[in-house]
């Protein structure tokens, strides 16, 4: 079954235009850059986001949403706990996050 897994991010206010840019693209790249560790294949199967444009004002300070889609469980697991390039992203991050959301599921399960 596919996994969905969502992240929202709140850049913090004062972080520099450029650098939340440089973010998010380091984050789409890792579509190519994430490798499986048996086949040595790129495995997540889409990756999108953007900065927030909705008009509901539901936004609470989020700031930018990506939606990135796995195969199977096994390959989020992967993704999230050891992948050295998603590792290396997340680290490169920190000091520009103000606040992480993310929510994963399986499609038709409540």
């Amino acid at each position: 079954m596919s996994v969905t897994h969502t992240v929202l991010f709140q850049f913090k206010a004062d972080a520099n235009p450029d650098d939340v840019k440089a973010a998010c693209d380091r984050f789409l790249v890792l579509k190519e850059k994430c490798l499986h560790p048996t086949t040595q294949s790129a495995y997540i199967t889409s990756l999108k986001g953007g900065k927030d444009n909705s008009p509901e004002g539901l936004q609470n300070e989020i700031t930018h949403g990506f939606v990135v889609e796995f195969a199977s469980e096994e390959d989020r697991d992967y993704y999230v706990k050891t992948d050295p390039a998603h590792q290396a992203f997340v680290k490169s991050i920190g000091d520009l996050v103000q606040k992480a959301i993310v929510v994963d599921f399986t499609n038709g399960f409540f």
